[in-house]
């Protein structure tokens, strides 16, 4: 026998070993300068492959109904809307849940990955030994009803070796396939996984409704927080920050927009990590803790719609996240939340306040008094020209007299510049107000609200400062700070310029 002859004996069986009853399609290729040829391996089509396991009879169906049972649950699926005019585009719901949102999607997969399913390859014809492939007791056995009324089952055995296929058995033969694991990977889920996890779905720009007020109750507070919408800080002459919201209770704080919008507007697109019970009795209610819920947020929006999201205490799941129970008031489903996502359980005033305390808009101050060091000033502010607002204010549209002298007023903004960058470092509410005069005191009368606020800073300890607003203890701050403020007023009238750093 030639050389090459055998060659072609050895490769011939190499291949059918390595197909497992496949077949290989091959050429010579061309002759090679000492008169040799060489085979080359076109494609493989392993034996089965292709072959439509699941439909209406050979034909192509509309699956009416599906029942997944696996090792976990039932999962019973209707047909939610039918096909188009083209036999295609049917959707299909949960039976048991239509009352629930629905994760339609990933419940269509049920029915669309698996009518017309196709095998990688036959790996057993006629098996007589079907525990050796995970389908005497499958993982899953899925069963087809058709508009026609045709029935088809199906069965999911276990992964295939080495491989992304997973072996499928089809009811009424033994014959042994493999197909895709992506095909089938949804089988093995769970009602609660087909659920839709954002406990309240986000609006879109056009709807986004204007949230009024967010009230947080909490065991671990003596008073609530309460964040109101700041209809009149919309205004871009108003003052106050960014943030579209002031906090009201426990004290009237404007907020960091930053550190606040979570909180202001996070029930929105609330996602959960899980979902604990869905059809929610009162007992699983209780058990959750939400009878009597540890934290209890109420959003009232502008639209007429008032939500209520309940918190259970913060526990320990068996990942060693920290979590917690929560459902809207109402509802029916109890989900499980992150802590990281259900900020409320642990945001504290001061973690979303603003630390800057005065705020106004410089142009809508009539009357600044400073006093501190042994020094005193009265500043009057007022229009040059009119009494309409220009639409782009600037120091030269106004005239500052200081103690009824005129003043320079780009200096007197300066002066106010530094004002405006005092911070509170810590609330301070119900803190005693000292005795005695104060170190430092600002007043400031504001057109815009019509509101005069008088801040007093008192010494508290050798590194801070207590700040009594209107009369109310408030705010602690840097001793430094008010230091630097004595300094300053005593510079308003020598022309030194102001420190900027304390």
């Amino acid at each position: 026998m030639k050389k090459q002859a055998k060659g072609i004996i050895a490769l011939s069986a190499l291949l059918a070993a390595m197909l497992g009853g496949g077949y290989a399609y091959m050429k010579f290729a061309p002759e090679k300068d000492d008169g040799s040829s060489s085979m080359v391996l076109l494609a493989t089509q392993a034996a089965g492959q292709g072959t439509v396991l699941v439909s209406d009879n050979g034909a192509e169906g509309v699956v009416k109904e599906a029942v997944v049972k696996n090792e976990k649950d039932e999962i019973k699926v209707v047909m939610k809307d039918g096909p188009d005019e083209n036999g295609t585009g049917a959707t299909y719901t949960l039976k048991d849940y239509t009352d629930l949102n629905v994760n339609t999607s990933v419940v269509g997969t049920l029915v669309n990955n698996g009518n017309g399913m196709q095998a990688q390859a036959l790996i057993a014809e006629d098996c007589t030994d079907l525990g050796k492939y995970g389908l005497a007791d499958p993982q899953a056995e899925v069963e087809f009803t058709y508009e026609s009324g045709t029935k088809v089952k199906f069965y999911i055995g276990d992964k295939v070796p080495s491989s992304d296929t997973v072996y499928v058995r089809v009811e009424g033969s033994n014959d042994v396939y493999s197909v895709n694991s992506s095909t089938v990977a949804n089988y093995s889920k769970t009602n609660k996984e087909l659920i839709e996890r954002t406990i309240l779905k986000k609006p879109s720009d056009d709807e986004y409704p204007i949230i009024k007020s967010l009230r947080i109750e909490r065991r671990d507070m003596d008073e609530d927080m309460l964040i109101e919408y700041d209809e009149a800080g919309q205004d871009a002459h108003s003052g106050g920050t960014s943030a579209s919201h002031i906090m009201v209770e426990p004290v009237e704080s404007y907020l960091a927009v930053e550190k606040s919008t979570d909180i202001t507007n996070g029930m929105f697109g609330l996602t959960s990590s899980g979902i604990y019970v869905l059809h929610c009795k009162e007992a699983d209610i209780a058990e959750a803790g939400l009878s009597d819920p540890f934290c209890k947020v109420t959003m009232e929006c502008d639209d007429g719609n008032t939500y209520v999201l309940l918190l259970s205490e913060i526990f320990t799941d068996e990942s060693g996240s920290k979590c917690s129970y929560g459902m809207m008031e109402g509802g029916n489903v109890i989900y499980t939340l992150s802590v990281d996502d259900a900020k409320w359980l642990t945001v504290q005033p001061i973690d979303i306040c603003s630390r800057l305390l005065i705020t106004n808009y410089v142009w809508n101050i009539t009357d600044l008094s400073v006093s501190g060091g042994g020094g005193s000033y009265d500043f009057n502010i007022a229009l040059k020209e009119g009494d309409k607002m220009p639409e782009s204010p600037k120091a030269d549209d106004f005239v500052v007299r200081r103690n009824g002298d005129v003043f320079d007023t780009e200096r007197y903004r300066t002066f106010y510049s530094f004002l405006a960058s005092t911070n509170a470092e810590e609330f301070a509410i119900g803190v005693p107000v000292p005795q005695g005069e104060p170190a430092a005191s600002i007043k400031i009368a504001d057109s815009y609200s019509g509101k005069t606020t008088t801040y007093d800073f008192y010494d508290d300890t050798v590194l801070r400062s207590l700040i009594v607003v209107n009369g109310e203890s408030k705010y602690y701050c840097t001793k430094s700070y008010v230091k630097t403020l004595i300094d300053n007023i005593k510079r308003i009238d020598t022309g030194e310029d102001y420190i900027r750093t304390w």
